[in-house]
């Protein structure tokens, strides 16, 4: 499956926030890349933003662009906010609750896990990162995994109540996914109504 392995600084320092975690670069220059990235911004169009918007949403959830239209078509097609739709089905990525649950340091290092067959889904290892998690579906790491270094330190002290449509049991190092998140529960800066105004031109 494709995705993207290019520079993740420059991409940050685009949209001027850590879209792929923590990032240092951001601190030092925060600024768009380039020759003329210092320079003062341009008053950036309509089109332009909304583009940046799905832009950021792609890469901050790792998806490229005929997986992000089928999401946004599925999302479309469903009952309720088209917008909201779209965040909870990259919410429901399995790639994306593996992260959620701490127990994966970044997105990328989830997608990894999971394609490396460390993760099951209601005991059946699946490797698939796009995988959709269901209500009442358990997520867990594998029983041959749950050794792994970057696994026990990626759970170290981490708050698992910051998600609260997920349920963590520290001693089977599974999560529940309980519901699908409330927009306001989910702490990405994403405008999503941007996203829904861009596509609905196309």
């Amino acid at each position: 499956m494709a995705r993207y392995i290019g520079p993740k600084s420059r991409i940050s320092r685009r949209f001027g926030e850590a879209i792929f975690g923590a990032d240092k670069v951001l601190s030092k220059r925060n600024f768009p890349p380039g020759q003329h990235g210092n320079d003062r911004r341009r008053k950036q169009s309509e089109y332009g933003m909304q583009l940046a918007e799905k832009q950021k949403a792609k890469y901050t959830y790792g998806v490229l662009e005929r997986q992000f239209r089928n999401l946004f078509d599925k999302a479309a097609k469903a009952d309720g906010i088209t917008g909201e739709n779209l965040l909870q089905l990259l919410e429901s990525r399995l790639d994306n609750v593996v992260y959620r649950l701490g127990i994966a340091p970044t997105r990328a290092a989830a997608r990894q896990m999971v394609s490396h067959k460390h993760i099951t889904v209601d005991g059946q290892v699946v490797n698939i990162p796009s995988y959709q998690v269901k209500p009442g579906q358990i997520v867990a790491v594998r029983e041959k995994a749950k050794s792994l270094e970057v696994i026990e330190a990626a759970l170290a002290g981490f708050n698992h109540s910051k998600y609260p449509w997920l349920e963590w049991d520290e001693n089977t190092k599974s999560g529940k996914f309980l519901h699908k998140p409330e927009r306001a529960d989910i702490p990405e800066n994403i405008k999503e109504q941007l996203i829904v105004e861009l596509y609905s031109k196309q």
